[in-house]
């Protein structure tokens, strides 16, 4: 019969070697594996005179006794450590496999069990004694780490009540972040700066806690402006309310909205709010509600000015038509004659929510600049109508069919009450034979719109078989349009 201690040593260098190889790739295969092997181990032990629960045998023979102490303890902690994975594997939901804190914590307290068991039954020890002194330096050790261990029970805490997940977004303590990881010490945030906070578990168990994951793919975003008093509520509102209608990032229900936060002699805070199903948006749609509510402001008459300073004379029409123009990207390089000039040819047309403004595959040959309202832009993509765009006030809609003569590729409508003026083509004309250079800049911005539509698989009404790019064709369509020289 071949000797015990021999075969059970190969049963622990096969264990090992399992585990530290990671050896099979699946986990619960190689736990299965493990598990196999320990209990061929156990029915060794329990089978010979190597008994995990009685003291080691062959004290006459101090190596065999030895390697006999050292087969016994290593039964008892490897027993330990399949007892953590097994639990683990068995009660553990997934996120829990991530959140390393009660990993942690369980598998100190099976070892623990371990260690006094394996000291007890295997070296004889008196445990009671052992108890007794362990106690008195577990007092002066708690002492020396009361912080710590403030931090293990808070973590406990954190842990059972569950106020946060792995990958949440929240705000813990004044610092805003996503959750990387919780283990017995610490929470690890990473912030929109891209940087690692570490909030103690203690700070956090005191601390008030926001979860921006939940509920799920609802999230709030706020932004405060600051009015004039002498400017009618009900006006502000009312741009404010265009405003977050312009954006087609933002969630409809629960339904966006506007108040007035509070009252002061100098100005009126008014609020906007809005829902996104993602918090990575956030940024983009805060920055993009300021940028929406200025120009819905703007175009209401209504300027961000504070009553303590002194206000500036009020524009009159054609000052209003010129601004207008000047924040259309196809005219920023005019000079403020040719601004001017070109506000004198504008014609003014209103539009009633849900009008149709522009056909899809409609030839405009005028230039449309939305003043105030919002317009939705529907293309058509593989699976139908999307909407690619909401315009709203400084936009402008028919670059294509005032500059070459191509189709609008999408249909616009008017979401709320809108006023548009129109500049027709013939106007353009003088214009461009005498700027060249603004041509070129308008079919630069040309191409890039028409790259857009591509991206949405739209269908561009290019001659097939040229070797010319979009931008040498808008050219030449340009020059032909307008008769102009090359």
């Amino acid at each position: 019969m071949k000797d015990p201690l021999v075969l059970g040593f190969v049963l622990i260098v096969v264990d090992v070697v399992l585990w530290r190889a990671a050896f099979p790739r699946n986990d619960t295969i190689r736990l299965l594996l493990r598990l196999v092997i320990f209990a061929l181990l156990s029915a060794l032990l329990f089978g010979s005179a190597l008994s995990p629960f009685t003291p080691a045998p062959w004290p006459e023979s101090p190596g065999r006794h030895l390697a006999a102490q050292i087969l016994e303890v290593s039964w008892w902690l490897i027993g330990a450590r399949l007892l953590t994975l097994s639990l683990d594997a068995a009660f553990r939901s997934r996120h829990w496999h991530r959140e390393r804190l009660f990993q942690d914590v369980l598998g100190a307290l099976v070892f623990l069990a371990a260690v006094v068991a394996s000291l007890a039954f295997v070296l004889g020890l008196p445990v009671t004694g052992l108890v007794a002194t362990s106690g008195a330096l577990a007092i002066v050790l708690g002492l020396a780490i009361q912080s710590t261990l403030s931090d293990v029970f808070a973590g406990i805490v954190l842990n059972t009540t569950e106020p946060y997940h792995i990958g949440d977004w929240v705000s813990v303590d004044g610092v805003d972040g996503k959750v990387l990881e919780m283990n017995w010490r610490a929470t690890h945030l990473l912030t929109s700066q891209g940087n690692v906070v570490i909030v103690p578990n203690s700070v956090a168990a005191k601390a008030k806690i926001t979860n921006s994951s939940r509920p799920v793919a609802l999230h709030g975003v706020s932004i405060a402006l600051q009015i004039s008093p002498e400017e009618r509520p009900a006006t502000v509102l009312g741009a404010l309310e265009r405003a977050v209608a312009g954006s087609n990032r933002v969630l409809q229900t629960p339904a966006p909205y506007a108040l007035i936060k509070k009252t002061s002699i100098n100005s009126i805070e008014y609020e906007v709010t809005v829902y996104i199903d993602d918090m990575g948006k956030s940024v983009v749609v805060t920055n993009q509600l300021y940028d929406l509510c200025h120009r819905h402001l703007a175009a209401a008459g209504i300027e961000l000015w504070p009553l303590s300073v002194p206000r500036p004379p009020r524009h009159d029409a054609s000052d209003s038509r010129q601004r207008l123009l000047s924040h259309v990207d196809l005219f920023r390089a005019l000079k403020g004659e040719e601004i001017e000039a070109l506000s004198k040819r504008l014609s003014r047309h209103e539009y009633e929510p849900d009008q149709v403004v522009v056909k899809s595959d409609e030839v405009t040959d005028y230039l449309m600049i939305v003043e105030s309202g919002v317009l939705s832009v529907m293309v058509t993509g593989p699976s139908g109508p999307v909407e690619s765009a909401r315009l709203g006030p400084g936009d402008s809609i028919g670059e294509a069919g005032v500059l070459a003569g191509l189709p609008v590729q999408a249909q616009v409508t008017a979401l709320t009450r809108a006023l548009i003026y129109r500049l027709d083509k013939a106007d353009l004309t003088p214009l461009l034979k005498s700027r060249p250079e603004i041509g070129q800049q308008m079919c630069h911005l040309l191409s890039q719109q028409q790259d857009s539509l591509r991206k949405l698989n739209t269908e561009i009404p290019v001659p097939v078989g040229t070797d010319r790019t979009l931008l040498e064709w808008l050219r030449d369509g340009m020059h032909k349009l307008h008769e102009l020289t090359s």
